[in-house]
């Protein structure tokens, strides 16, 4: 299933727009943080540098999983989208090691913190603006129903935490210079949030690039809405894939086994209109006929 090209140029437009605002954020930040002598403004710096390379993968990346299916891709190129996916979670990673590793090794280097109070205003405004992006690709890509722009979307809201953090540690490092380690402490603080954050990311990215099916859940749902068409007698044999966030289903149903080929065609095919009706996730359905005696006999 090929994504619509209106949906293309949604994540393209949403996506440069939170790449020129990551630059300019990073950049201030690191001005900043520099004038103040604060670590962890400019480890949330690194933060949202690190924001605009995930954010040339989506758009660059895209134009391939937005592709329709051709003869060595039949299903299409979506996974391509997990893909970048992961590669999101696994930026934010190596960015929170370096920003740990950074904030430990200088935990003692105690600099000048006169002018620390300065390095506060670049989080307070990523703080606002990175909340803002954060809702705008969370809803479009739920709309749309993309991977991609979700995971970018938690990666502006860790963003906009990580930010609140640094300014909570700037304002404490300000009360005294006996505090000027607290914002060290900060930046690591910073740096275990965005790994947690991409763990929660990674994971399910992992999961559907090892085929992981559906939840039980959606397994119980597809049995009972195929058993709503009167002529299916039972329902064995249920196998789904998630691809992004959309389903893929395998399935056997029982009918009586007297039925014509035709009829039987007919019934698996109002089984795969009352299951797309209902969940919208599924976006192809393969529906094998067995006659009920002879099959329900070897279940």
């Amino acid at each position: 299933m090929p994504v619509k090209p209106q949906n293309v140029k949604a994540i393209k437009v949403i996506t440069w727009w939170g790449m020129i605002i990551n630059i300019i954020l990073a950049f201030l930040k690191f001005v900043l943080g520099y004038l103040g002598n604060s670590q962890a403004v400019i480890a949330d710096g690194f933060h949202s540098l690190s924001d605009t390379i995930t954010d040339i993968a989506i758009i660059l990346g895209v134009k391939f999983w937005a592709a329709p299916p051709d003869s060595k891709h039949q299903y299409g190129h979506l996974k391509i989208e997990t893909m970048i996916t992961a590669f999101i979670s696994i930026v934010l990673v190596l960015v929170s090691i370096g920003i740990a590793y950074e904030a430990i090794v200088t935990i003692e280097d105690h600099k000048n913190h006169t002018d620390l109070w300065i390095a506060v205003i670049g989080p307070l405004l990523s703080i606002f603006i990175k909340e803002l992006l954060y809702r705008w690709n969370i809803n479009t890509g739920k709309r749309i129903k993309s991977s991609s722009l979700i995971a970018n979307a938690w990666h502006h809201r860790s963003d906009a935490i990580s930010s609140l953090m640094a300014v909570i540690a700037v304002c404490i490092s300000l009360i005294s210079p006996n505090f000027a380690f607290v914002d060290n402490i900060g930046a690591i603080i910073v740096s275990l949030f965005i790994i947690k954050v991409a763990w929660d990311i990674l994971a399910p990215a992992i999961s559907e690039l090892t085929d992981q099916g559906a939840s039980e859940k959606v397994h119980i749902q597809i049995k009972n809405l195929a058993l709503e068409i009167n002529e299916v007698k039972y329902i064995h044999a249920i196998r789904t894939r998630k691809v992004g966030c959309f389903i893929y289903v395998d399935m056997h149903i029982l009918v009586d086994g007297k039925l014509s080929v035709e009829q039987g065609h007919s019934i698996s095919d109002s089984v795969q209109k009352n299951l797309i009706k209902n969940i919208p996730e599924i976006i192809d359905i393969i529906v094998h006929i067995e006659p009920y005696k002879t099959a329900h006999n070897n279940i």
